[in-house]
Formats: C-alpha cells, structure tokens, sequence
C-alpha cells in the first residue's frame, strides 16, 4: 500500500491476502495514520507490515507500537547493520527498542503477552545494490532474520541497468540471492509490480516464498485504463 487512506487499506484487507506490506518508503503514509490503516486490513484477517524508509529506532518503534506485525527494511548491506536493526525492534532483553503501553500491547491490556512477541517481531532485510552480496552469507546468518525480500529496482539500479530485468546479469544476482538463501534456510521474496497471475505462478515455482503482488495505486491504474488505450 502507498496510498494513505483506510478504506483502500480494507478493500486490501478483505481481499485475501496473508499480509499487505504499508510503503513508508516511497508511499505518502505517515505515522499517525498507521493505526486506522492496520485496523482496516485486520478486519479481513490481514497481517499489516511496514516497509520503514530508513529503519532508525524511532521508526522501528514507532511501526511496531502502533500495531505492525513486522518490518521490512530497506538497503541492507551489511550483517552488522542488520543487527542494529533487528535490536531497533526488539524489547530487551533481546533488543533495545522503547517499552511502553502502545496499540500494539492493547494500550497495556494485553502487556504481559505482547512482551513476548516483542523479543522477535517479523524481521525481514531487503537486498538492494550488488556489493550486498559480497557479505550476504554473513546477513543470512544474522539470528532473528525472518526473510529476505530483494529489490528489484534498486538492485539493477545499483548496477547500472536501472529496470532492465531481463538482462543476464541481473538474472545471475537475483538467482545467486535465492540460492544464497536455500543455502541457509531463510525464506526468498521479490515483488512482482505489475498484477500478472502468470509472472506470479512462475515466480512461485522458481521457490519465492515471500511475494508481494502489486501495488494499491497500480491495481487501480491498470483497471481504469481506457482498452483502446492500452
């Protein structure tokens, strides 16, 4: 989602996804709008997670107290960022993130439980510039670290062929990420932007296990194109 309004957030919720990522990154979301967009997709049993712009503490916090059942962070580059990361979201004694009453723990009704899933929210790193890999055997080792979700954009931005997805050696980086990762255990994801069920099942059988499908704003440009325009 990058559009900031709850009643997208609902149509998302209620429309069968397992979880909708809120872009904070590149979307128009702010923080205070969290809550009423998490409480929309939960109406249809959605998990919401946060794509963070940067992953300082504050937005750690800030995402996880007002409810977010993870983060997704973006350039990741090396393990021992990733740490500080991870520690960003986490209570002690795992971590260092703020405790305190929030919607997260129900305002302090439901503190006792959430201080335990608050030693290890969802964490996942996205691979985004090519020196990545150069330590992504280290990153992958990180304990706590969920998935790793690539960037697609960025990573072939980072090598000079800024959206050329078809070149070979961006092919070559993705796969090496994806088999980087069966190596090690730890789930794989990317993004397939534009809504395609057929680029959406062959990423599936290529093993992807984390995929975000689309986005609000491009779902909804795609359907109001004019055909004769298309």
């Amino acid at each position: 989602m990058q559009l900031p309004d709850a009643s997208v957030a609902e149509i998302m919720g209620r429309a069968g996804y397992d979880w909708v990522a809120i872009d904070m990154e590149h979307g128009a979301i702010a923080h205070h709008q969290l809550p009423n967009i998490f409480r929309a997709l939960e109406l249809g049993s959605t998990l919401p997670l946060v794509r963070l712009a940067e992953g300082t503490a504050k937005e750690c916090k800030q995402a996880l107290d007002a409810g977010a059942g993870g983060v997704i962070v973006p350039m990741i580059e090396t393990a021992a960022q990733l740490i500080r990361l991870r520690d960003n979201c986490r209570w002690p004694p795992t971590g260092t993130r703020g405790v305190g009453f929030s919607r997260a723990n129900h305002f302090g009704e439901a503190f006792d439980s959430y201080a335990i899933e608050a030693q290890e929210p969802l964490l996942i790193a996205m691979i985004e510039h090519i020196r990545t890999l150069e330590e992504l055997d280290l990153i992958l080792q990180v304990r706590g670290l969920d998935a790793i979700f690539i960037g697609p954009y960025d990573l072939s931005a980072s090598m000079g062929l800024t959206g050329q997805f078809e070149a070979v050696e961006f092919s070559r980086a993705v796969e090496t990420i994806r088999l980087r990762c069966t190596e090690h255990g730890v789930a794989c994801g990317l993004h397939v932007v534009m809504p395609d069920i057929s680029i959406l099942q062959q990423r599936l059988s290529e093993g992807y296990l984390l995929i975000a499908y689309s986005i609000d704003a491009v779902f909804m440009h795609s359907a109001c194109k004019n055909p004769k325009q298309v």
